[in-house]
């Protein structure tokens, strides 16, 4: 066993009706002037205001910034941190998925430090705490509650940039499961499918611990029991439940084991064709099962029973059981079949795996990976 550490330094609160918590969770930071970075879709749903009514009616100012979209752009960050700095603002409250709670992060990146979000791209470049924030996720997928990492579209190169620190780790993250109720089936099954992957990609890591298993192998039994039934209806309570812990497990799981070549391919797909990253996630999994089945050390067996709950393998298992589990279930969920499907380009595949290249998640990947694979890998899942 290779040596390991970890450490869980945020307050995470559980628990269907816990939103009602956010006002003390507030007194205890000291805020008077709430930052609530959401998206209008929340807002159309009627979730914004439900959070902006419990601040203000605690008597808390709350000042609502709704523009954040899908992979979002360091001039979103831009323009999201002039207004938090315009309106004088204390603390940052980041409802909904992993993209609001990127921007959250960026924003308090530079809140208290000025500069571009560029300039502190890479690893341990934040040189403290930021501004407060409460994460409070309306998706079960991300994980980025728990996650120390911010990723941003920079347009002008096509690249999502990774901000990655314990620095800018949410002081809080409040789970309610009620939150991911309102979640359409497609949303519901990319970020639930995304989800998944993070508990996947962790748990074949070559950065995996006793730790990082333990956060994974959960992860994978709740989500794998409780996907399609809460895809298939997104009321059902304990569906949900299963669904918001397994995500933040799966999430703390990868903060530390990190993830593969999934991720690492997925994040060129966004950037290049704006495909949304829980879908390019899933598109590009079956083939990296693929890929990564020599590597295989007998975890494969595992996963697929954490899938598929009711057909256990006891014997005569193959890695490509999982493939095809996993091709099945993404069917099961509406994934598209190829890269193909959502845009991507046969003429960008070479720039794609220059990008995906530079993820240090290529190199945790379980089966060792050069530019040439990656390309390979691309052409066939296209």
């Amino acid at each position: 066993m290779n040596s390991f550490n970890f450490k869980i330094p945020q307050n995470i609160e559980f628990g269907v009706g816990s939103l009602n918590k956010l006002p003390s969770i507030l007194s205890e930071n000291h805020s008077e002037h709430v930052f609530l970075i959401s998206d209008r879709g929340l807002e159309g749903l009627g979730v914004v205001k439900r959070v902006e009514d419990i601040i203000v009616q605690s008597g808390i100012r709350c000042t609502l910034w709704l523009d954040v979209l899908p992979n979002p752009t360091v001039d979103i960050v831009n323009q999201a941190t002039a207004d938090y700095l315009q309106c004088g603002a204390t603390s940052i409250v980041a409802l909904g998925g992993g993209s609001a709670m990127d921007v959250g992060k960026a924003v308090g990146v530079l809140a208290n430090y000025g500069g571009k979000i560029t300039d502190y791209e890479g690893s341990n470049n934040v040189p403290g705490p930021i501004v407060p924030m409460i994460a409070i996720p309306t998706t079960a997928g991300t994980g980025s509650e728990v996650t120390a990492s911010s990723v941003i579209t920079d347009e002008a190169r096509n690249y999502k940039l990774s901000v990655i620190s314990y620095e800018i780790l949410p002081k809080y993250a409040l789970l309610d499961p009620e939150l991911i109720m309102t979640a359409p089936a497609s949303i519901a099954a990319a970020c639930g499918i995304d989800a998944l992957i993070h508990a996947i990609e962790a748990y074949l890591s070559v950065n995996a611990s006793p730790f990082t298993d333990a956060m994974a192998e959960k992860a994978m039994q709740l989500i794998g029991g409780s996907l399609r039934a809460f895809i298939a209806n997104r009321r059902d309570t304990a569906a949900a439940c299963d669904m918001m812990a397994g995500s933040t497990f799966a999430g703390i799981a990868f903060a530390w084991a990190r993830l593969g070549n999934v991720h690492a391919m997925s994040h060129p797909v966004s950037a290049f064709f704006h495909v949304p990253h829980g879908v390019a996630n899933a598109v590009l999994l079956p083939t990296v099962l693929e890929y990564n089945a020599l590597a295989d050390k007998g975890r494969y067996q595992k996963i697929y029973n954490y899938i598929c709950q009711e057909n256990k393998f006891s014997s005569g298992f193959k890695p490509q059981d999982l493939v095809d589990a996993v091709r099945k279930l993404n069917k099961d969920c509406g994934i598209p079949d190829c890269l193909s499907d959502v845009g991507v380009k046969a003429d960008m595949i070479n720039e794609m795996a220059r990008d995906a290249m530079k993820s240090g998640n290529v190199i945790v990947n379980p089966r060792q990976t050069t530019l040439n694979d990656i390309i390979e890998l691309y052409k066939k899942a296209l």
